[in-house]
């Protein structure tokens, strides 16, 4: 084989890698859905985040606001008197001419460079027609600077006068860009005025606020942590008795009778406790005297069945010595020897269902497994009812598309159970046609017996199984029927690890639909014949009746 060969294919790596997505989306969701824990530890996360997250905020907020509003009462308090501090200098000049002026710009700029210390400073003359022009000054490491003045600043500042300042942008060399304040303030001289914008960096505001926020972001996780770790162990002291509760109702549920919770102390938790072992006790106590009475019963109808056999015996020898020489006898004598001939035949039948269900009660039944084809069971079956074939007026009709491979299955039991279903659809399909159907699929194989009778209402068809039960007890059958025919064949169905379900709906008829696996494994979904008819019209709600698929062992 070559290296190509043991390549995988480019679609199953693929479809592994979704399966794997899958996976893990999956676990998450199931933890979360099947912990109450997960659940409370998590919501009580979230809403604590959203509270620290809340109360950060608000508290980032007023110590930003804090440093700013003190860093800006400093500045302010610098700006103002340096300001003052340059307007005496420039009052106490008393010359024009230029080369003084100038010199005492300068003296009032280092003033104010020496009392206001500010990250930038922008001086800009303007003087009046006729005066002497001085230069305009601006101090600054970068280039620019006289850009972060804004009109609208120098429009209030010019038109209001008296100090003033706003919020702005520096950039530095670094090229990062800090946040500052620029405070703008008016100077009067001989020559005119002067317009003093001191930029202010506030960088280091900014640096401890950011300090804050990293304490308060750190401190915030370490809380969290605190308060998910309480949240568990709180939450485990709620949901280990919840959990020890389910864990006992699980068994309980199993056949575990005996198992109890354990109580401990005398809160709400001990005294659920308490009242769940009452409960359990009583249950266990009824179950207990229903198990013996059960058993009383099985043995009675098993010890009953067993005793009528004898006399049974010799009153059938009696009939049927009777039935033969009826020829002999006057037409009433010859009538009662008929019915009794077929009455005696209808209570052996009787008994022997009676036998039988008590097998199954006690677990008794045993099954005897071979090769059998389930479309010459079928065939079997329909050759064997001919004669109540012709007498209702009912078409057999059977549908074989799959189902010929030999399936290993007890054949006396199944061909029981196919036998019942006929009877039941000729006794009920009202003389019209009668579809069976033998399909099979990869893991089953099915049999499906489709009358277009009367039908049941819903709520007869989930009594269909019960035993002794009939839909209508007025109603007169051809078939003398014992009442077990189809609860035994529910039990067979499951002897063998299969289904048996009914569909039915009053005017248009019933769909029985026996599943059984192809080995002794379990029984998948898959269903070789429908149990809605395709030719059944839509419902709201479809009726029908399910069974435990319980694997049974087929053996020889």
């Amino acid at each position: 084989m070559t290296a190509e060969q043991h390549r995988t294919p480019a679609s199953l790596r693929a479809a592994v890698a979704a399966t794997r997505v899958r996976s893990g989306f999956a676990s998450p969701v199931r933890l979360w859905r099947r912990s109450l824990q997960v659940r409370a530890v998590a919501v009580t996360l979230l809403l604590s985040s959203l509270a620290l997250a809340a109360v950060g905020a608000v508290v980032t907020y007023t110590i930003a606001q804090g440093l700013f509003q003190d860093r800006l009462a400093q500045v302010e308090s610098q700006s103002q008197r340096a300001t003052d501090s340059a307007q005496e200098i420039i009052l106490n000049t008393p010359s024009a001419d230029s080369s003084v002026l100038e010199s005492v710009q300068a003296q009032a700029i280092s003033s104010v460079i020496q009392v206001a210390r500010p990250t930038e400073l922008v001086w800009v003359n303007t003087p009046t027609p006729g005066s002497i022009p001085l230069a305009r000054v601006a101090t600054s490491e970068g280039e620019g600077i006289e850009q972060l003045i804004s009109p609208a600043l120098r429009e209030t500042l010019l038109k209001g006068g008296g100090q003033h300042w706003q919020s702005i942008a520096v950039p530095v060399k670094s090229g990062e860009v800090h946040p500052a304040v620029i405070v703008g303030d008016v100077l009067t001289f001989a020559g005119g005025r002067s317009e003093l914008y001191l930029i202010y960096d506030f960088n280091d505001v900014q640096e401890t606020l950011t300090v804050v926020q990293r304490a308060l972001f750190i401190g915030g996780l370490a809380l969290l942590v605190l308060i998910g770790g309480v949240a568990a162990f709180v939450s485990n002291l709620v949901v280990a008795p919840l959990r020890t509760a389910a864990a006992t109702s699980e068994q309980l549920a199993d056949g575990h009778l005996e198992r109890r919770i354990p109580v401990r102390g005398g809160d709400l938790v001990a005294t659920l406790a308490t009242s769940f072992n009452r409960m359990a006790e009583s249950l266990q106590r009824q179950i207990t005297q229903l198990a013996n009475l059960s058993r009383v019963q099985q043995r009675f109808v098993s010890d009953v069945s067993h005793e009528l056999r004898t006399p049974l015996t010799t009153i059938r020898l009696a009939s049927d010595v009777l039935y033969d020489a009826r020829q002999r006898y006057d037409a009433p004598t010859a009538r009662s020897a008929e019915l009794l001939k077929a009455q005696v035949e209808r209570f052996e039948a009787l008994l022997a269902d009676l036998l039988e269900i008590s097998r199954m009660d006690a677990h008794a039944a045993d099954l005897r497994g071979e090769p059998t084809n389930l479309v010459d069971l079928v065939r079997e079956g329909v050759d064997a009812l001919g004669a109540l074939v012709d007498e209702t007026g009912s078409a057999m009709r059977v549908h074989t598309p799959g189902g010929h491979a030999p399936v290993d299955v007890d054949s006396r039991r199944i061909a029981r159970i196919v036998r019942n279903l006929l009877a039941n659809a000729l006794e009920h399909g009202e003389g019209r046609p009668i579809d069976i159907t033998v399909d099979s699929s990869g893991t089953a194989v099915a049999v499906g017996v489709r009358d277009h009778g009367i039908g049941m209402a819903p709520q007869d068809a989930e009594r269909v199984f019960d035993r002794f039960w009939r839909a209508d007890p007025s109603r007169q059958r051809r078939i003398g029927g014992t009442g077990l025919g189809l609860a035994i064949s529910l039990e067979d169905a499951v002897l063998h690890g299969g289904t048996l379900e009914v569909w039915s709906r009053r005017g248009d008829g019933t769909n029985f639909v026996l599943t059984l696996p192809r080995d002794s494994g379990a029984l998948d979904d898959s269903r070789p014949v429908p149990l809605v008819p395709a030719d059944a019209a839509p419902e709201p709600k479809q009726q029908k009746r399910s069974l435990l698929r319980r694997p049974a062992r087929v053996g020889s």
